[in-house]
């Protein structure tokens, strides 16, 4: 897996996804409530701060709580909340640890269709039906990870052409059509709540 990904929209940090399974898998996990190059350099962060060119899940797994809480805490921080996303980075590689012995790439090398691969991503923690068939659009889009039906597994993600979410950025004009698609679903998703009258 050596590929040129734009996500971090930092070189350093996108050579790390793109050559690091666990590390584009932890980027994906820290991919909420914050904008997404923040997410995707966490992976590059956390690696420096624990001394690496690379993230380890045995090394993570076994690291003590609080201090790989402070790996993520220290300025600038990793994320909004550093201190659950280092809980569930930690949950995450000891899962990859007990299924697939600290392997990340191992979740994707020998499903035979995407329902599989989407089953196996929906399993592990911190990965909902969304994040999961966002990673497997990326999978698919950017890494040439295609078991079969894994367009129709993604969802509306896996849809060619599509600037729905991170599987389709490969620079800053499609980074761009991502946002404007996402700002367009916040209006339309407003715009169908009912609003609330006061009696």
């Amino acid at each position: 897996m050596d590929v040129t990904l734009r996500l971090a929209q930092r070189p350093e940090a996108d050579e790390l996804l793109g050559r690091s399974p666990l590390a584009a898998l932890t980027g994906m996990l820290l991919d909420q409530q914050v904008p997404m190059e923040w997410a995707f350099s966490g992976p590059y962060t956390i690696a420096r701060r624990m001394g690496g060119d690379d993230l380890d899940a045995h090394e993570i797994a076994a690291c003590d709580p609080e201090r790989f809480a402070e790996v993520l805490s220290a300025k600038p921080a990793v994320h909004r909340y550093p201190g659950s996303m280092a809980k569930r980075v930690q949950q995450l590689c000891q899962y990859l640890v007990d299924e697939y012995d600290g392997d990340a790439a191992a979740v994707w090398r020998d499903v035979a269709t995407g329902k599989e691969l989407l089953g196996r991503l929906n399993a592990l923690p911190g990965f909902g039906k969304q994040k999961s068939q966002i990673f497997l659009a990326l999978l698919g889009k950017q890494f040439g990870v295609r078991p079969e039906g894994w367009r129709a597994a993604a969802g509306p993600y896996g849809e060619e052409g599509s600037y729905r979410s991170v599987a389709d950025i490969t620079g800053p004009e499609s980074l761009d059509k991502v946002r404007a698609h996402k700002q367009e679903a916040k209006r339309a998703a407003k715009a169908a709540t009912p609003k609330r009258t006061t009696s």
